[in-house]
């Protein structure tokens, strides 16, 4: 085996150094504050290297005879994830300080784990890597649900994510297995190639369809797409708010990608078959988690249904199976990840005000907590009402751009079905401004004796805020970024 060609895998290359130099830090320092300030700075100035080191890759690189296929696409695509995973990484540092640096190492290792894993997944060209970097982005997951571990929620909800996650992958490998049996390869491109003659061997095809299925339904659970949503909520309110918020955009984003990919490289002359696949579960993702949403008063619930609502938009992307679909995909997970990270990270400085631990008897991630937020913290119920304004498409928020895009990817495919599609997303982006606007009612219009108590966010949690703020404002102004992601996205 040629051993320099890890060399070409160069983000997984550097990420694995970050890794073993937090890994040092954290095994020779004693716990202290000094060593959670030389963890933090060393841990988040590496990671914002990370993306300047992948935008100059601007060459694709093969290595492993074609399992690991590092695109253009896939590239821009780490950038970003990486770019959220440093905004996860700011915003979790009130939490670590207040946790006593109990999990600091811990967090970051399985975090960056996670990372490594979706790397390798979105730059996988054969399904065996592909399925070693999902475990990989799974199994570290589960260990961050469960930090919390003495409270029952987390408990709980970790539970319920790594029971989920085991039988999702054993639906997948099971599918996995078919599509070896029908074409005899697990390379992307070696699929394509056997149905080119599948037509010779007619009675190979239902056996290839089934494997499509299971597949799908097996990264329908990683990407908590209606029917496979169950497990979305409790492990949402369950886990640690930094933590749901990586869940809920990092993971979401890698997720969407890969299977974007693998149905156009490896089962792309099955699309008649995909299409109708995605035209159900897209219809019922974005009603039914918008339906639920509304009943929703816990605030990482209601993100929850909220996630799976927009996982929904996100696969509008994905009916086109062409470039503009591939850069509606990367444009809308660009937008997804610094206005849902605002959110979460206002939930976070609520959760870490250090002022109080309950609001009128309701929890700090209760939405009545967030009644008269105004009165008290008005910059933080400002910047909560942009980024909510900008998750339901409100112009001229970078929200509505994303889903615009994301609306013309899925009209380009021209069928009736893919129209009545988007006039379904349409009607549903209505009922999202709804409840999204429950929660700006509840910090400008409702009314109470005791709101929550003026408080002073961290100073990280600020920078983390201005990344979000500023990508929320300027994402939808600058028309490069978009044009840029299209000339990435190039088949």
């Amino acid at each position: 085996m040629n051993y320099g060609q890890f060399l070409r895998m160069m983000p997984e290359f550097y990420l694995v150094l970050i890794l073993l130099v937090v890994f040092a830090i954290d095994f020779i320092m004693h716990r202290s504050q000094k060593k959670h300030d030389v963890m933090f700075g060393v841990t988040v100035a590496l990671m914002l290297v990370l993306p300047f080191r992948i935008a100059f890759l601007s060459e694709p690189s093969v290595a492993f005879g074609g399992m690991y296929i590092a695109s253009q696409a896939a590239n821009v695509m780490k950038v970003i994830l990486s770019v959220g995973t440093a905004i996860v990484l700011l915003m979790a540092e009130p939490w670590l300080k207040n946790e006593g640096n109990r999990h600091e190492g811990e967090f970051y290792l399985l975090v960056l784990s996670t990372l490594l894993g979706m790397f390798i997944m979105m730059s996988s060209g054969n399904f065996l890597l592909f399925f070693l970097g999902l475990e990989t982005a799974s199994v570290p997951m589960a260990c961050l649900v469960a930090m919390d571990k003495w409270k029952k929620q987390s408990a709980e909800g970790a539970a319920k994510y790594i029971l989920t996650a085991t039988f999702s992958s054993g639906v997948m490998l099971f599918g996995l297995s078919f599509v070896y049996g029908s074409t005899g390869t697990l390379y992307f491109d070696g699929v394509t190639d056997r149905m080119a003659f599948m037509s010779q061997f007619k009675s190979q095809l239902p056996m290839l369809i089934m494997g499509l299925v299971f597949f799908f339904s097996g990264l329908g659970f990683k990407l908590s797409l209606v029917p496979f949503h169950f497990w979305t909520a409790d492990t949402y309110e369950g886990a640690p708010t930094p933590v749901t918020g990586y869940l809920s955009v990092v993971s979401k984003g890698a997720a969407a990608f890969a299977l974007m990919t693998i149905l156009m490289h490896a089962f792309g002359p099955l699309i008649e078959y995909w299409e109708y696949l995605l035209y159900i579960v897209i219809v019922l993702s974005i009603t039914i988690a918008n339906l639920f949403a509304i009943r929703q008063s816990e605030l990482k619930r209601f993100m929850a249904f909220s996630s799976i609502s927009q996982a929904g938009y996100i696969m509008l992307a994905v009916i086109g199976a062409s470039q503009t679909g591939m850069a509606s995909l990367m444009y809308y997970v660009l937008v997804y990840v610094v206005a849902n990270m605002a959110v979460f990270t206002v939930i976070s400085a609520v959760e870490n005000n250090g002022q109080c631990s309950t609001v009128n008897g309701q929890s700090l991630t209760s939405m009545r907590a967030y009644d008269g937020l105004y009165q008290t913290n008005p910059r933080l119920a400002f910047l909560m009402t942009l980024a909510l304004f900008s998750l339901a498409g409100i112009p001229p928020f970078a929200g509505m751009f994303s889903k615009f895009f994301v609306f013309m990817a899925a009209a380009q495919q021209g069928s009736f079905l893919a129209y009545f599609v988007v006039f379904v997303a349409l009607v549903n982006t209505v009922v999202s401004l709804y409840y999204y606007l429950l929660i700006v009612k509840a910090m400008y219009i409702n009314k109470t004796d005791t709101p929550l108590p003026t408080f002073r966010t961290e100073t990280m949690t600020r920078v983390a805020l201005v990344l979000c703020t500023a990508g929320i404002a300027l994402f939808g102004i600058c028309s490069c970024i978009y044009d840029w992601l299209f000339a990435a996205s190039a088949l």
